[in-house]
């Protein structure tokens, strides 16, 4: 008997682990909530339910497969291995499989865990799965891991050329089991319920992961490279929430942006060459943690950084998380995530520099928030977003490179047409003030909008002098 333990890959084609565990033998299925361990890493309540609701569609495929499911609950990580192991015990299993994962925590969690079934005999199999290259195969010619992201993907290129990954055998129905599944819950302890606004607007489930790829590859791939920065167009995939729970995976992305490109990924459409080296980013943060786990653990990348004289203000970082900054892009941006659990990638960047540079907040606040509200929350992608903003990790935009919001603004939603949709109490100025109505002091008490909380210029500044003045 196989049994499958279930994490961030919640489908059922293209599952490495599954398909394994299938060709072996009758397969059973485990996912463990482990609500105490989610709030230690700041998993954004959407996200738990996001989830769930994608559970409860694979479950439905897995019934169809006969494929039980089991779940379970644990407080922490620390309780899974003898969780684990006597549920092997209690249903005779052979062999264990699941899809590796790469933070610190999930890397020691699976480690105990494969100490204590195989010295009780039971062998275990972990797959690569979440990634195209298994970290450790991609390395600079000193064997260390890059550093440098177009060198990373130069190399996962020259990679590709040679051999594609393929996609996992499909799953054959399997004769029933006597063991039935459990039902999921509707809900975890300790994560409220998100809005059904919010869940709308991020149905579950396989199909609707790859009809938005379908949709995306078929309509917008093509302008990606120029569209990919206008937060008022769709023209982004949205496919990150459905990545980081594994609801799609990322070799199914890149055959699908392939099949629209006669094949080419670093020739052709500019569109499927941009895209691709999104996900390549994506590969590239995941390798950095595995390389340099000291960013699992909240530190910078670059350690003399950590001597940052950042500022303690409350009101300031308030203001940032609420929306209420005084400048349209930010707060716009800022209310997104509050009612999306996303927010567009351009203003990703945006927002992370304003705090880190213009607040001179330390980035971990930044990264923290991030977390606690993104449906797509990934530990490796967020930390190596927000370093590269805050210029403290690996490949990061050099120190004295700090944006304009109001620029930004100016020039990725030149109609205001973002800003609008998300700040109502300004949806009547015109293209010109909607970027800076602090030039337009007359119409704060009107529009019922804040004041700027710091200054453009003096800010920027303050923040040169703190880089300049580091040891080093």
């Amino acid at each position: 008997m196989q049994l499958i333990w279930l994490r961030n890959d919640l489908r059922v084609d293209d599952n490495t682990a599954l398909s394994a565990a299938c060709q072996r033998g009758p397969t059973v299925a485990l996912w463990i909530a482990s609500p105490g361990q989610w709030q230690r890493h700041d998993d954004a309540p959407c996200k738990v339910d996001f989830w769930l609701r994608n559970l409860r569609k694979m479950s439905q495929s897995l019934a169809a497969l006969n494929i039980p499911l089991l779940v379970r609950t644990t407080q922490t990580w620390n309780e899974i291995p003898e969780l684990l192991l006597e549920l092997c015990r209690q249903h005779g299993i052979d062999t264990v499989h699941w899809n590796d994962d790469y933070g610190v925590n999930e890397q020691h969690r699976d480690e105990a865990t494969r100490r204590l079934l195989e010295h009780a005999g039971i062998a275990v199999q972990g797959h690569l799965d979440q990634l195209l290259f298994r970290p450790g195969s991609v390395l600079t010619r000193s064997a260390q891991y890059f550093q440098v992201f177009s060198q990373f993907k130069r190399v996962c290129l020259e990679h590709l050329h040679r051999s594609l990954p393929a996609l996992a055998p499909r799953i054959a129905r399997q004769a029933a089991l006597a063991i039935a599944s459990d039902p999921i819950p509707q809900h975890v302890e300790g994560f409220a319920r998100p809005s059904n606004s919010l869940r709308e607007h991020w149905p579950a489930g396989e199909d609707e992961a790859h009809q938005r790829l379908a949709r995306f590859v078929e309509e917008a791939i093509g302008d990606y490279a120029q569209q990919r920065d206008l937060p008022a167009q769709a023209g982004t995939s949205q496919l990150s929430p459905y990545l980081a729970a594994g609801v799609i995976s990322p070799r199914q992305c890149l055959h699908a942006a392939l099949a629209s490109n006669l094949g080419e990924f670093d020739s052709g459409s500019t569109g499927v060459q941009t895209w691709v080296s999104e996900l390549l980013w994506r590969e590239f943060y995941k390798h950095i943690l595995v390389g340099y786990p000291q960013v699992s653990r909240h530190r910078a990348f670059r350690a003399h950084t950590e001597a940052l004289p950042w500022r303690e203000a409350p009101d300031d970082l308030e203001a940032w998380k609420t929306g209420h900054t005084g400048f349209p892009i930010i707060d716009a941006a800022m209310r997104q995530l509050l009612q999306t659990g996303w927010m567009h990638n351009r203003l990703r960047m945006i927002v992370a520099m304003f705090l880190s540079k213009n607040l001179l907040i330390d980035w971990r606040h930044g990264e923290r928030h991030f977390m606690r509200h993104l449906i797509d929350g990934d530990l490796a992608a967020n930390n190596g977003g927000w370093q590269w903003s805050a210029s403290t990790g690996t490949d990061a935009v050099p120190y004295f490179r700090i944006f304009n919001p109001t620029t930004q603004s100016q020039r990725f939603d030149p109609q205001g047409t973002f800003i609008r949709h998300w700040l109502p109490e300004l949806k009547n100025l015109d293209e010109k003030s909607i970027h800076q109505p602090m030039k337009f002091a007359d119409l704060f008490a009107t529009n019922n909008y804040s004041s700027p909380i710091v200054d453009l210029e003096s800010s920027r500044q303050r923040a040169l002098e703190a880089f300049k003045g580091l040891p080093g």
